[in-house]
């Protein structure tokens, strides 16, 4: 243990999804001593689990939740900006036909059924238009292009769809790839002087006079720790750190809900994402999936349960699978899927009468009986920054002289370089390594961004790369996860800080296991 008379920290954050890695950034970068700790890996829960977009949720204009949505529409450029290897723009198709039905209990089919009674769950199409001309609006969109209404007898986007959707609307969203969202977060954060522990649980965090003192356990023991304020970022495991960590009553709680996703072959040929409606009040997005693949998702259901437990059901997998071959000219069935993943959405318990009703906003409660705790509930992936500018603004208080926002548009690792520059990235790459194939130098700057020169160093050819575990995946780039990115496992980089576990072999991955298994116990990598 370190000696008791070890300088406290100003923030201890517990949990490494998006929100806390978010949160530690933001205040690192504002000069605040901060240390983290995530009991698996990072972006091990929900932050790796999501439909991975940035996108304002066009579904919520349903609910006239006006705010949520313009803050999401407003941070979607602010993002694009800071990090234009992990997040692109992709467009949108919504198609329409004049007998699709709509759910009934949302406030746009109340107000539809007193005005329009003859429409009996319809939408015209005019009011599809409408809600995304104030979609397209709301956020002050720039960079993205605006909506457009398709003929699909005659675009491209019609060829994988039923015969009888012969119209759609196509708008702009943005793609994020989660999990290294989180990654660059925390690395950001310890740019800034933050300590980010990974495989450590927080135990017990008790108030003792002016400090929250913090027993913490890992591989290597236990420690103790002191904090002037705590920060519960918990996830789904905010309400159990706030009853069992911190051992305080409060009323407040989590509805975890949980969202299931699978991935098949690659079902068309474009590069945009469909947008499916549903009459049960769900949309359903199918999106291209690293290059080779589509993803489909998301289910919402009431989760029972520990968080962790969280799969994909066979109910959900068919749920999907006839969901979207109502679209579909041909029928997805169970043998085109590859991978499915499934993940718990600690949504702010709002007591909503079903799941897709709950509130998706963040809320940020302040416990200041003593030294300050701060509890994270709730939140979307496209408004962390948000969420950890308002974390910091509630703190302030207790820390005075604290400086102003300062992350938007600050690029994270590896995305120095302008919003589009990717193509001129990717082949600059392949001109510097040109033992690289399209695919793994695309796949390369996708990841790493202008850091990629960094990961292949000074190699002339594949081999000066190191061992080969297949799919492109290098020594050299294990190496750097390990070193840089803070991965233990095969499992943290074929699905976290990559996705090639979508390619490897079950052999292969045991090889990589195998490899870094033996780094790990030697500590050297």
């Amino acid at each position: 243990m370190p000696p008791h008379d070890s300088p406290p920290v100003d923030l201890f954050i517990i949990g490494g999804g998006v929100n806390g890695c978010g949160i530690a950034r933001d205040a690192a970068g504002r000069g605040l001593s901060v240390t983290l700790a995530e009991m698996g890996d990072l972006a091990q829960g929900t932050s790796s689990a999501s439909t991975k977009l940035f996108h304002g949720g066009l579904r919520y204009l349903e609910y006239f939740k006006i705010r949520l949505v313009h803050e999401a529409l407003t941070e979607r450029e602010t993002l694009l900006v800071a990090m234009p290897h992990i997040s692109w723009p992709m467009r949108f198709v919504l198609p329409y036909h004049p007998a699709m039905r709509f759910e009934t209990d949302t406030p746009v089919s109340k107000l539809m059924a007193l005005l329009m009674p003859w429409m009996r769950g319809r939408r015209p199409a005019w009011l599809i238009r409408l809600g995304l001309l104030v979609y397209d609006t709301l956020g002050g969109r720039k960079i993205l292009p605006a909506t457009r209404t398709l003929d699909l007898a005659r675009d491209p986007a019609g060829a994988a769809l039923q015969p009888k959707f012969r119209h759609a609307f196509e708008y702009s969203d943005c793609w994020v790839e989660d999990s290294r969202l989180v990654v660059l977060n925390a690395r950001a954060a310890q740019a800034h002087g933050a300590q980010i522990m990974v495989g450590t649980r927080v135990t017990d965090a008790r108030r003792d006079g002016d400090l929250w003192h913090i027993t913490l356990e890992s591989a290597d023991g236990t420690t103790q720790h002191r904090a002037r304020a705590l920060v519960n970022a918990g996830g789904p495991w905010v309400e159990d750190v706030i009853r069992n960590v911190t051992h305080i009553q409060s009323t407040e709680g989590v509805r975890l809900v949980r969202g299931s996703h699978i991935v098949t072959r690659r079902l068309f040929t474009h590069d945009r994402c469909y947008f499916f409606q549903g009459t049960d009040g769900r949309i359903v997005f199918a999106i291209p999936y690293e290059q080779d693949f589509t993803l489909i998702g998301t289910t919402d259901l009431d989760h029972e349960g520990p968080p962790g437990s969280a799969t994909c059901t066979e109910a959900e997998k068919d749920y999907l699978l006839t969901f979207v071959s109502q679209y579909f000219a041909q029928p997805v069935t169970r043998e085109d899927i590859v991978w499915s993943y499934s993940g718990v959405r600690p949504l702010y318990n709002d007591h909503a009468s079903s799941a897709t009703a709950a509130t998706r906003d963040y809320v940020l409660s302040l416990d200041t009986n003593g030294p300050p705790l701060l509890n994270v509930f709730g939140g979307k992936i496209t408004t962390y920054r948000r969420l950890a500018e308002a974390a910091l603004a509630k703190l302030a208080p207790h820390f005075p002289n604290l400086p102003p926002n300062w992350t938007a548009r600050a690029p994270l690792p590896g995305g120095n370089f302008p919003h589009d520059g990717v193509p001129a990235l990717t082949a600059r790459l392949r001109v510097d390594y040109p033992f690289l194939t399209d695919y793994w130098s695309a796949r390369l700057i996708r990841a790493y961004g202008t850091e990629a020169w960094q990961v292949l160093g000074t190699a002339g050819t594949a081999s000066a790369l190191g061992q080969d575990f297949g799919a492109t995946l290098t020594e050299a780039e294990v190496r750097w996860l390990m070193q840089k990115e803070y991965a233990r496992t095969a499992a943290d980089v074929v699905w976290r800080r990559t996705k090639l576990g979508l390619r490897l072999t079950a052999e292969e991955v045991e090889a990589l296991a195998g490899w870094m298994g033996r780094k790990v116990s030697s500590s050297i990598f």
